[in-house]
């Protein structure tokens, strides 16, 4: 199919797109959807401003739309970013959360199009062991639940943080791939950039338990 994938930047919209592409879909485009500065009720927020850098190693075409952040603003902007493309569905990183399941295919059924969730309903254990395998590097950028401290800001998820979560899974009760949004990802290199993503500035903001890395510069590095 000809599909435009949804992307953030995080490590579940980024290994959806993989396997998307290594089950012979065709994408040209890829969808972000830009918050203002109270957030967003569906999609992934931090560092957004870092995926037209990525699209840029993706060699993809990225297609932004912007929204208030309100639920119903939300699922607007998607529809009209979606609406003007010759595509047959979306790409959607999606693994257990029903709310955002339910409003990308409302979104997609009124425009007749398919949601390809290659990620919907496998086991988490599955879904963070595979994304390793296939080369998917990505980095915490924010940590909203107990369990997670601010050593865990910028730390990359690798086979030892995988680990490290799952025993915080026993401890705490959270989602070892952050489902519950425990915690968001940036994706610094996958087998589909042509060059890795480095985070040359950044700034830690941490409060009350929780905080978030903002992406302050990045650029293209050579590998």
């Amino acid at each position: 199919m000809r599909l435009a994938a949804l992307y953030s930047g995080g490590k579940d919209s980024a290994f959806a797109l993989y396997l998307a592409q290594q089950m012979g879909h065709d994408i040209p485009y890829l969808v972000s959807i830009v918050p203002g500065a109270g957030g967003s009720w569906i999609f992934h927020v931090p560092n957004i401003n870092v995926v037209p850098i990525m699209a840029g190693s993706l060699g993809i075409e990225l297609v932004t739309a912007e929204t208030s952040g309100t639920e119903e603003d939300d699922m607007a902007a998607l529809k009209n970013a979606l609406s003007s493309l010759d595509i047959d569905g979306i790409v959607a990183g999606a693994v257990w959360s029903d709310y955002q399941w339910d409003r990308m295919n409302a979104v997609c059924g009124d425009l007749g199009l398919k949601v390809f969730a290659p990620l919907w309903r496998k086991d988490q254990d599955t879904v963070i062991d595979e994304m390793l395998e296939a080369g998917i590097r990505a980095v915490i950028v924010g940590c909203y639940a107990e369990g997670l401290d601010e050593s865990w800001l910028g730390r990359e998820i690798d086979r030892k943080a995988a680990e490290e979560l799952r025993v915080l899974r026993e401890e705490y009760g959270i989602s070892v791939i952050g489902e519950g949004g425990e915690y968001e990802t940036l994706t610094v290199d996958s087998p589909m950039y042509s060059k890795p993503l480095s985070i040359v500035e950044y700034e830690k903001e941490w409060k009350k338990g929780s905080g978030t890395l903002l992406v302050k510069r990045a650029e293209l590095a050579e590998r």
